[in-house]
This record gives C-alpha cells, structure tokens and sequence, in this order.
C-alpha cells in the first residue's frame, strides 16, 4: 500500500509540470485560437537558464525567477512572431509556433550542448501514510496549487484578467468595446511561456532535462489540454495530473518503456470520442 501512495503522490508532483504546461496551451488557445507548438521549449530554455545561473553561484529563488520570466519573454518573442501581423490565421500562426519550436533546439545546443541538466531541489524525504516520497515532489504541488489558485482570481478580478476571458469569449465584441485583442494575445503568450517556464524549473531537480525534453511535455501538455478541449484550465489540470499518475504507475509496475505512449492514447482517444460527438462531417455541396 505505502508503494501506492508513493507512485500516486510521485505521479501528482510530475502531472502538475505537465498540468502547467497544458495550462500555457489554454491560455494561449483561449484567447488567440492558436495551438502553439513551441510550449514545450519555454521550459526547456527556463530550466537550463536555471541551471547554468545555479552554477555560476546565483543564489535559489533569483535564479528560478529569472528563468520563468525569461521564458515568459520567450512566450512574448513567440507571440510576435505568431501573431503579430494582422490578418495571420490560427493555422499560419501554428506553424510558425512549430516551427520556431524546432528552431530552438539549434539555440539550446548552441549555449548549453546536448547534455542533460539538472539541479538540487528540495532537500530531504517525506514520510505520507507510510510511503516515503521526495519532498520536491510535495513542493511542486503545492507551487502549482498556488499559481493556479493565483491565475483563477486574476481572471476574475483584475481589469486585465476580464479583458483576456473577454477576448477567449468572443474577440469580437471585445474589440467593439475598446479592447486590443493583438495586445490580450500577446499577453497570453507571454503568460504561457510563464507557466512552461515554471513548468520546467520546477521538475528538473526530479527529471534532468535535455534539449530535447520539450517532445515529452508538449505531447503530455497537449494530451491533458485536449481533455477540455483547450479551452477549460481545470479540466487541463485534471488531465495533467491524470497523466503523470498513470505513467508513474506504469513506471512503478515495470511498464516504464510505455510512458510516453500512455499520453498519446490518451490523446487519441479524446479526440475519437470528441469527433463521434460532433458527427459525421457535411459534404460539401456540388
């Protein structure tokens, strides 16, 4: 049993990395309607920023907040480029995010090499109901719980925080009552290269991260994000922690290899369940 509670409580620290990560798409999503590809990299770019700082002497705490706002600078550099010129449609916009995605992987390698980083975290073991867990674990979720917590009361109670719900909610009508969309978009990709950040600052002291880290995020932060059909932040955050449960328990019980395919059943089962709800597709008329 106490092996249970250590893979449930193990799986809920790795789900909420990937909960932020689905949380960044949402937002983005909501407002501007672009799946943005390039997710996985803030991460990525904020947790080894992290690292090398660490290592050059910055003390914890400067160091992590540096690396969250420069992926947040990142989501906004993205976000130019996605979105930035008038009339571009979400689809261009998505593969631009791709490709951008890609492209980071020659800048990481360029600065930091191919080989995997990490850095010391919490220190020390907790004991819960018998089953001994990292504490780092217990850290991330209770960062994640508080960040989430924090967002849900900006959306619904600061000016700005309304003006983006207001935009996800019809862009149109917020543009007729003086809001700039282009602006709220902006924004929105400035906050989800925040949260990829975190995302990724928080779990490399558990998981070493390598250029190539961001594959394992986005499809696991796209998996969850897709569960709300990326428009709702709680049913993303289910869905994350739903997922580094699941695979924790098959890293537990021997089925390791299956990780990351876990996710992309997932994935693909949502998406068959939500295309037999819509139906069949129209013909086009001749």
């Amino acid at each position: 049993m106490s092996d249970f509670i250590g893979y449930l409580l193990t799986g809920l620290g790795i789900g909420a990395g990937y909960a932020l990560v689905a949380s960044g798409l949402v937002a983005i999503h909501r407002v501007t309607r672009v799946v943005n590809f390039a997710q996985g990299a803030f991460a990525v770019v904020a947790a080894m920023l992290t690292a090398s700082l660490l290592s050059a002497g910055l003390p914890h705490g400067l160091a992590e907040l540096t690396g969250v706002l420069t992926a947040a600078l990142a989501g906004l550099f993205v976000g130019v480029i996605a979105i930035g010129r008038p009339g571009t449609t979400p689809g261009t916009s998505l593969i631009v995010t791709l490709g951008l995605g890609v492209s980071a992987y020659a800048v990481e390698i360029v600065i930091w090499g191919d080989q995997p980083r990490s850095f010391a975290g919490l220190p020390g073991v907790a004991v819960v109901a018998g089953a001994r867990i990292q504490a780092h674990y217990l850290l991330i979720l209770a960062v994640t719980g508080a960040v989430l917590g924090a967002l849900a009361v900006f959306f619904a109670r600061t000016d700005t925080g309304r003006a983006l719900t207001a935009c996800a909610s019809n862009p149109y009508a917020a543009r007729v009552v003086g809001i700039d969309v282009r602006r709220m978009g902006l924004l929105a990709f400035a906050l989800g290269g925040a949260l990829g950040g975190l995302a990724g600052v928080l779990t490399t002291p558990v998981q070493q991260v390598t250029f190539d880290s961001d594959v394992t995020l986005i499809v696991n932060g796209f998996a969850a994000a897709v569960l709300g059909g990326l428009t709702r932040p709680a049913v993303a955050l289910a869905g994350g922690l739903l997922l580094g449960v699941a695979q924790t328990m098959l890293a537990g019980y021997g089925a390791g290899a299956y990780q990351l395919e876990a996710a992309l059943v997932l994935l693909l089962g949502v998406m068959v369940v939500q295309a037999a709800r819509r139906g069949p597709v129209p013909e086009a008329a001749r």
